[in-house]
């Protein structure tokens, strides 16, 4: 299976190609669409909407995992990630691509086994499950590597394999 797990924005879209086999997880692909600050917010959306669609067409991947929105304290970041959120989200309906959505802490707990795992840690299983020498850059990109990480060991769970829906289906 090939997952291709997203870590949505704006200025940074971060994303991470894995294949699962026999729930082993292997890299292959990772890295950051970028768009200026100084463009057009809607050229910006379409920019990664255009850009996840290629990703999709060059990957093929059988899912595509998105994190959820984390709401905080800072209302016009959340507004502009989750702007950048759907863009990606019509990118994969375009595609036909069956998408999942993990909130942060069904990634920490999955990689980790402690939903409350500090950032650093989360990157350093990143690393360590993948079997690569140094932790993802951008960060983007490393948490998107988490979450496609999250979907391939939801799918291969007992829970889902019984047939209970413990991942949310966008």
């Amino acid at each position: 299976m090939i997952i291709l797990g997203i870590d949505p924005g704006v200025a940074t879209v971060g994303f991470g190609i894995i294949t699962e086999s026999a729930g082993v997880q292997k890299l292959h692909r990772y890295g950051a669409i970028s768009t200026p600050s100084g463009m057009r917010l809607a050229l910006r959306l379409k920019q990664i909407k255009d850009d996840v669609s290629e990703l999709i067409k060059t990957f093929k991947p059988d899912a595509i995992a998105v994190e959820e929105l984390f709401w905080g304290a800072n209302k016009k970041t959340e507004v502009m990630v989750a702007q950048g959120r759907a863009a990606v989200i019509l990118a994969g309906e375009e595609c036909a691509v069956p998408m999942f959505e993990y909130t942060p802490l069904q990634v920490k707990k999955a990689v980790t086994g402690y939903g409350r795992a500090p950032k650093k840690q989360v990157m350093e299983m990143v690393r360590r499950l993948l079997n690569i020498e140094q932790i993802p850059k951008p960060d983007d990109a490393a948490d998107a590597l988490a979450v496609a990480i999250c979907h391939a060991r939801t799918v291969n769970s007992l829970l889902v394999t019984k047939g209970e829906n413990i991942c949310t289906t966008i």
